[in-house]
């Protein structure tokens, strides 16, 4: 196989069966919460569920003075990354036009060296909380092979994509090709690991506020 027919291997079969999986590892995984069900509250409400849940969300993404100072260096990084990844993915223009294929429309992009400079950042940012994982005792203990993988499945997509912008080391398909490949990756593990997260944080933290909201507590 030539490396543009493994490039057109991937951005055709290969990126619509990660797509597939994806899309449904994710189903999946929201049906199990939903089948998990929910025990009917018999006591009387005392407080709004929806305005509850919808503060703790908003409340929970924002961290308090004492959790701040106790764990400065974790949520910085932890907020520089999830930016970062967020700027990259979705304000690249390359990555717009993609999306346009996708989906049928797009937004506006951002400058590529605004672009290029988040990606470096995004990356020193994963190697740090890396070598903080590593170095703090309690964190290495409680640290499992999933948290590794997820953090190595995380950071490939941004390394590969900056040595392919740049053409770093060998042709630029066969570069494209390996981006794109650590990307459907990413697809593949997404729904059956940590990173789910991403679509379940803000459902959790709806669900806590809801409750204390219906016992009439603040979350």
């Amino acid at each position: 196989m030539s490396e543009i027919e493994f490039l057109s291997w991937v951005r055709g079969p290969g990126f619509q069966i990660a797509v597939i999986i994806f899309i449904a590892g994710v189903l999946i995984r929201f049906g199990e919460i939903l089948l998990l069900g929910r025990k009917k509250n018999l006591a009387e409400a005392k407080g709004s569920e929806m305005s509850s849940g919808l503060r703790t969300i908003i409340t929970r993404s924002i961290p308090d003075k004492t959790t701040f100072q106790r764990s400065t260096f974790t949520l910085v990084a932890g907020y520089i990354f999830h930016i970062g990844i967020f700027v990259t993915l979705f304000l690249f223009a390359p990555h717009i036009l993609m999306f346009k294929e996708v989906i049928g429309f797009g937004w506006p992009s951002i400058p590529t060296p605004i672009i290029d400079a988040t990606a470096v950042v995004t990356i020193i940012a994963l190697l740090a909380v890396l070598a903080h994982r590593m170095s703090n005792t309690v964190l290495k203990f409680l640290s499992t092979k999933e948290d590794y993988l997820v953090w190595l499945v995380t950071i490939l997509p941004l390394i590969t994509g900056y040595i392919a912008f740049h053409r770093i080391g060998t042709t630029a398909p066969t570069l494209l090709a390996i981006h794109i490949l650590s990307v459907e990756l990413l697809l593949v593990i997404f729904p059956f690991t940590k990173l789910m997260h991403s679509f379940t944080v803000a459902l959790s933290r709806w669900y806590n506020g809801a409750i204390s909201g219906y016992r009439g507590v603040e979350s």
